[in-house]
């Protein structure tokens, strides 16, 4: 098993709380997990991808191992990457996990 197709296990084995409300998708060159239609966390070249409310980014900016999300130059608004140290026990990824999927829930509420 490649190391991205064990990042996605474990990424699903998080997930499965709330897995009638996931879908999975290719989206920004990797493996996105949406709930109900919002981008919650996913996967690129064996980084995490979160989605973080504006109020917790300078937070998150500030946690060892997280950057922001930046493929044109430009970061984008309320994403970030953690590398791969940033979620190696289960209790890192399964943090990242609860913070994105609580994001998707606000906006699907809105």
């Amino acid at each position: 098993m490649s190391k991205t197709e064990e990042i996605l296990k474990r990424i699903r084995v998080a997930l499965k709380p709330w897995e009638k409300d996931i879908v999975e998708k290719k989206m920004f060159g990797g493996t996105c997990f949406l709930y109900k239609g919002k981008m919650c966390v996913g996967e690129t070249k064996e980084r995490l991808m979160v989605r973080v409310p504006s109020e917790k980014m300078e937070k998150a900016l500030s946690t060892e191992f997280v950057g922001p999300m930046n493929f044109t130059g430009k970061p984008m608004k309320e994403f970030i990457f953690v590398t791969e140290k940033g979620f190696h026990t289960e209790e890192k990824l399964q943090h990242w996990i609860e913070i994105g999927v609580a994001h998707a829930k606000m906006k699907s509420e809105q």
